[in-house]
């Protein structure tokens, strides 16, 4: 029986790469990537010579059984996504439950996610917290924001910097234009940015930008 590996990448800076990581991956028979393009630039600059195949959200259903198949012969096979931990909004959860309904070993590393950074430097309370994640773009989007009204917990969403305006009017109609928050893009990358501020303040700054990068919000709780 093989093995296989959930391996966080860096979310921007390469020397947020690990060396267990780098191990990991020169040393399994095959590397399972989001985006072989993007995966690509990683192994390269590692110099790492592994195979690649694609498995993505638009792939995974169809190609899970060949992989644990290919674990159970003996194996180690590496899951990756193309920035951060794979399964935390991105392809992982399937082939994660998946092994384990086979019996199959699970090791996970630890390493880069974008919402830790964004949290520990929001000034937020970060004792209790709940993950949103990515917001639906349509259907469910406002149940979802309405149920958050008497959360008490720090909350952390992703959103892409074309919707980000948006999400922060939002929140601001539900929770109040009063309410705190922290917006963190760029995390470890060269224009990495964090403010904070009222959601009104917020909305009023990044309205008056050109927003670029992806974006972490972190809203107080009630």
């Amino acid at each position: 029986m093989g093995k296989l590996f959930v391996v966080p990448t860096p979310i921007g800076n390469l020397e947020d790469m690990t060396l267990r990581a780098i191990r990991v991956l020169k040393e399994a028979d095959l590397i399972l990537s989001e985006d072989t393009r993007v995966t690509g630039f990683l192994l390269k600059h590692f110099d790492i010579q592994t195979k690649m195949i694609s498995h993505h959200k638009f792939n995974e259903h169809k190609t899970i059984d060949g992989i644990v198949e290919r674990i159970k012969t003996g194996e180690t096979i590496a899951l990756v996504s193309d920035a951060g931990m794979p399964a935390i909004s991105d392809p992982g959860f399937l082939i994660v439950r998946h092994c384990v309904e086979n019996e199959i070993e699970i090791e996970c590393l630890p390493g880069a996610t974008a919402f830790v950074p964004a949290l520990v430097c929001s000034a937020l309370p970060n004792d209790r917290f709940c993950f949103e994640g990515f917001l639906p773009q349509k259907k469910g989007r406002q149940k979802r924001l309405t149920d958050l009204q008497n959360e008490t917990r720090t909350m952390i969403f992703y959103e892409s910097p074309f919707r980000v305006v948006k999400l922060l009017t939002q929140l601001s109609d539900i929770l109040g234009k009063d309410r705190q928050g922290s917006i963190s893009r760029e995390i470890s990358k060269i224009h990495e940015e964090t403010v904070r501020g009222t959601l009104e303040e917020l909305i009023n700054y990044f309205s008056n930008k050109n927003p670029k990068g992806e974006f972490v919000i972190i809203i107080a709780g009630k």
